[in-house]
């Protein structure tokens, strides 16, 4: 009984062994299988993130070529009418700037010389750098606008107006001083004529300090109202601030180069009034001290112009 048993329990064990042997093996090939599909799965990752960086930098590449071709496609704006970066004033058209407070009895040319056959002097060049933010700058025209269109139109004066923009960071943000200046170039462009009225109102007209100041629309309604004969022109460049980068490079040439003739001197705030290529320091409000300053430099040059006569030898 114990030998039929133990021959029944002995083969049963051999039967098995065989079926797990195979079990073993098919977990094994499954195994195997399963690794092997993840390293496929791996290589195929690799290589898709290879793909996708490398199309991602011909992306950036593309897109920075074309920025690239499209900076140097697009042509710089730089504005016409334009003197060594001021507005020279050849005509003054508005009647309320000829009368009033800022009006002086100096004419510099008239004095310099006593009859109309006695030698004249080139006109007196007189330059004017000004901040459409600066109150000194306001002032200055205020009290010398009158007197400063007179001589022009007698021809005793050159007169020039540089618009910059020193006070662009005083404003809350909107960058009157930059964009207003830019509004004064697109005047000095497209309506030459009209400049001297649009700058006198910029100037007379001028927002507080530390304030929004006025938005580019109403800039170019200033501007139109000044008499510009292409409105859409004109609202279009001071809109979108078609010379904005130019006023930014013309202010930093004034800050960091000399001055045109005037012995070296940078410009270091606003107004600066050269007169003959000399500095006035004395009052801005003083339109009589103002005239006087330029009626000796006027009277200099007349002498200068003017040979001395020959003495004749005493016999």
């Amino acid at each position: 009984m114990s030998t039929d048993d133990t021959s029944q329990h002995n083969g049963a064990s051999a039967d098995d062994a065989p079926a797990k042997r195979d079990h073993r093996e098919a977990l094994r090939e499954k195994a195997q299988l399963v690794h092997a599909q993840q390293r496929r799965a791996g290589v195929l990752r690799r290589v898709l993130i290879g793909v996708g960086i490398v199309a991602v930098l011909a992306v950036v590449g593309v897109g920075v070529t074309l920025a690239w071709t499209s900076a140097n496609d697009t042509p710089q704006l730089a504005p016409t009418n334009m003197q060594q970066d001021g507005v020279v004033i050849d005509s003054v058209t508005t009647s309320a700037l000829t009368t009033g407070e800022g009006a002086s009895e100096a004419d510099p040319e008239a004095e310099a010389s006593t009859s109309a056959e006695e030698a004249k002097p080139a006109p007196v060049e007189i330059r004017v750098y000004i901040d459409y933010l600066s109150a000194q700058s306001r002032e200055f025209q205020q009290a010398n606008a009158a007197q400063l269109g007179e001589w022009v139109k007698q021809g005793a004066v050159s007169l020039s107006y540089h618009p910059v923009a020193l006070l662009t960071a005083k404003s809350n943000g909107t960058k009157y001083s930059l964009r207003a200046a830019n509004a004064g170039v697109c005047v000095a462009t497209h309506s030459p004529e009209t400049f001297f009225a649009f700058n006198h109102s910029l100037l007379t007209r001028q927002p507080e300090f530390d304030t929004d100041g006025f938005d580019s629309k109403t800039l170019a309604d200033m501007a139109i109202a000044s008499g510009a004969e292409d409105p859409k022109q004109m609202r279009s460049c001071i809109e979108d601030g078609s010379y904005i980068s130019w006023v930014q490079a013309a202010t930093a040439r004034a800050l960091s180069e000399p001055l045109p003739g005037a012995d070296g001197q940078k410009l270091t705030g606003t107004p600066t009034v050269l007169v003959d290529g000399k500095p006035y320091v004395g009052s801005m409000t003083d339109a009589k001290e103002f005239a006087q300053f330029v009626l000796m430099l006027s009277s200099d040059a007349y002498y200068k112009a003017t040979p001395s006569p020959t003495p004749t030898p005493t016999p």
